[in-house]
């Protein structure tokens, strides 16, 4: 077995790798780059080696600067995670040259599952079913144009090279078909340096489900069951959950076999995933195969009680499979969320800043968390926007998505925003608990995952207010305590010092409205707050980890209110309160600032840049007439495009970047006649 490994890889992958390598006894190095300086895989490793710049082409892809390290620090063999070099043939070829151990299939196996069209190829020979589509070489508009055609639409576009969703289109109609060809490439080229892509007919409600399967250099190849990963925003995973609701046995064995003899095709090694596309009728057909472990690989160790992080690193080693085909078998059902930065709101546009608080699940004897983050960490634009993976493990499917969903309400992030409030409702949901299980789920349940905001409750009231109350207590105190004199009755908040009774109004605005409670500080020291109707009583204290203990009128509930800075410049206060879907994003009012009181238009004549990108493809000019939803400008951020469109009929009066530029959030992009 190995004394040392260098992991070339970053976040919750990173973390997870050396908590099993740690479990082994075996040392790690981490890398990271100017981002990742102070993260917490870097913290957790033995040693870590600096690779480079942000951006991951400066760092994390340069297979020479990683494979340097693990020289120079004397590791002996090199995991890559999942993404970034993982499925780089010429990065496994240079670890072998170099005398170390890439813990991975072959490079032949990873150029042969590389290219989505080749791997078609290995597929049918090996006698596994195939969707109908187009996979050769030939790559002119016409031809493919001509292929998606005589497929019938709706077909689907997808990068021969790549995977994550990226470069992935679905095109409806025959004259959408050149401009979704032109943005699939142009995603690819920038993700992967190959805009290769191969057309296929589009299924109108499939199931994602694939196969882990497993080899070692001894001849011995397995399955692991199935995972259902069909759950899914922009083509990306969203819940995975094995085994896979409605499989019999039949179709498990038939599916399993399919896996399994992929592997065989191409010599594999390793830990790899066979992924299929299957209609409702329970027909599958094999979509690609990811020769790397998978994000959602925790839904198979729960069922299946393995470690497979520890089989990756006893195969590299040259050890045969801790277990054969007859010795595994399925127990409970596990469900995965991926917790991400992002806004489902606003088409699912990744978010960015500093986690100035993060409350995630406990793990348990039922949950399981992996994550590459910590309270104060910054989601950065230059990597995927993933928080955390909660796992839980339970008796059955729908005890699985019960604690699922609670886990998931009780969830509180600050700083930026997420999709937790999603993810509770799909939990929740009682079509997808019921088995309606395919690709446009959240798509076709859109009203109901996504809901009108409720008003706001006067729990979240009474939590911003009281926080605010108790915060400006513990800065008095702070003061007194390092002042002249301490025991002043002007350094107190309470007016029970000075015998008096006061009424503050304390305005919070929300969505246009404002809302006033009125806080009263009575003469014995309690407190009641008036939200026009009389008085409540009212009492809170702090809990250790800084949320909020409330009686309101006799009830009590937890809460907790955190501030945040605002795009604006301002000051937000996020309030999470349990039992409320949230976060609620508050502003407090000043009242002695008169603009806070007056409705602006400002920026309502412009279209600004969601998040900090590079701009990479500008479809208008000075002059030019456009109509509502006309897209504008493509903005590049987090290894993924974003299509921004004119929010109304009009002229454009200026255009104020060029493509290749980059621009940082809220700026100013494209400017309309008043």
């Amino acid at each position: 077995m190995f004394t040392k490994i260098l992991i070339a890889n970053r976040g919750e992958i990173a973390c997870r790798v050396i908590a099993t390598a740690r479990r082994m006894g075996i040392r790690t190095v981490a890398v990271y780059s100017d981002a990742d300086r102070g993260a917490r895989h870097v913290a957790l490793a033995d040693e870590a080696v600096h690779v480079g710049g942000s951006p991951a082409r400066d760092s994390y892809l340069l297979a020479d600067r990683i494979a340097a390290a693990a020289i120079a620090t004397g590791a002996e063999a090199v995991h890559p995670g999942y993404g970034f070099l993982s499925e780089n043939a010429g990065f496994a070829e240079a670890c072998a040259a170099a005398g170390i151990v890439f813990i991975g299939p072959p490079p032949s196996a990873i150029r042969a599952m590389g290219s989505k069209s080749e791997a078609k190829k290995i597929m049918e020979k090996a006698g596994v079913p195939l969707v109908p589509g187009y996979h050769g070489d030939d790559q002119t508009d016409a031809l493919l144009q001509a292929e998606a055609d005589r497929i019938g639409y709706p077909v689907l576009i997808k990068v021969s090279a790549g995977g994550g969703g990226k470069g992935m289109r679905v095109v409806e109609e025959s004259n959408r078909f050149r401009d979704q060809l032109a943005g699939a490439r142009r995603e690819a080229k920038a993700a992967f340096a190959d805009d290769h892509v191969l057309i296929e007919k589009y299924l109108a409600r499939p199931r994602h489900i694939e196969i882990q399967v497993f080899a070692d250099t001894r001849g011995n190849c397995v399955h692991l069951f199935e995972r259902d990963c069909s759950i899914q925003r922009r083509h990306q995973k969203v819940i995975e959950e094995a085994p896979a609701p409605g499989m019999d046995p039949a179709r498990r064995r038939a599916m399993g076999d399919a896996a399994v003899a992929a592997a065989r095709a191409i010599g594999y090694v390793g830990a790899g995933t066979v992924e299929f596309i299957a209609d409702q009728d329970g027909t599958f057909y094999f979509m690609e195969m990811n020769t790397r472990l998978q994000v959602e690989h925790p839904v198979t160790e729960a069922i299946t009680g393995q470690d497979l992080v520890e089989w990756q690193l006893r195969v590299a080693a040259g050890q045969e499979l801790p277990r054969r085909q007859e010795e595994l078998s399925i127990s409970g059902h596990a469900v995965e969320v991926r917790l991400y930065a992002e806004d489902p709101d606003r088409g699912f546009l990744p978010s960015t800043g500093r986690l100035a608080h993060l409350k995630l699940p406990a793990p348990g004897p039922h949950v399981r968390i992996d994550t590459g983050v910590r309270a104060g960490d910054t989601v950065t634009p230059f990597y995927d926007p993933m928080i955390a993976k909660v796992i839980v493990h339970d008796a059955d499917r729908a005890s699985a998505l019960r604690r699922m969903a609670g886990l998931m309400a009780a969830t509180e992030v600050a700083g930026v925003t997420t999709n937790a409030r999603l993810l509770a409702a799909l939990c929740g949901h009682a079509a997808f608990a019921g088995g309606e299980v395919d690709t446009g789920f959240i798509e076709r349940h859109r009203d109901s995952l996504f809901p009108a905001a409720a008003p706001v409750d006067r729990r979240e009231l009474a939590a911003a207010t009281l926080h605010r109350e108790l915060s400006r207590a513990d800065r008095a105190l702070a003061l007194a305590r390092t002042g002249a004199d301490p025991d002043s009755p002007w350094n107190a908040v309470s007016a029970a010092p000075l015998l008096l009774e006061t009424r503050e109004v304390v305005r919070w605005s929300w969505g246009g409205e404002t809302h006033e409670p009125a806080l009263l500080r009575r003469r014995d020291g309690t407190l009641a707050i008036d939200f026009g109707e009389g008085p409540v009583a009212v009492t809170a204290n702090r809990a250790a980890d800084g949320g909020l203990a409330i009686s309101l009128g006799g009830h009590g509930f937890a809460g907790r209110a955190v501030e945040v800075p605002a795009t604006d410049g301002g000051t937000d206060t996020l309030v999470f309160v349990d039992g409320i879907p949230g976060p609620r994003r508050l502003r407090l009012v000043d009242p002695l600032d008169v603009s806070s009181y007056q409705a602006t238009a400002a920026g309502e004549g412009s279209v600004r840049a969601p998040l900090p990108g590079r701009i990479i493809d500008l479809k208008v000019k000075a002059g030019d007439r456009v109509s509502r939803g006309q897209p504008l400008l493509v903005l590049e951020a987090m290894k993924m495009e974003h299509t921004l469109a004119a929010p109304a009929d009009g002229t454009v009066k200026s255009v104020r970047f060029v493509a290749g530029e980059q621009v940082v959030e809220g700026a100013e992009l494209i400017e309309f006649e008043g």
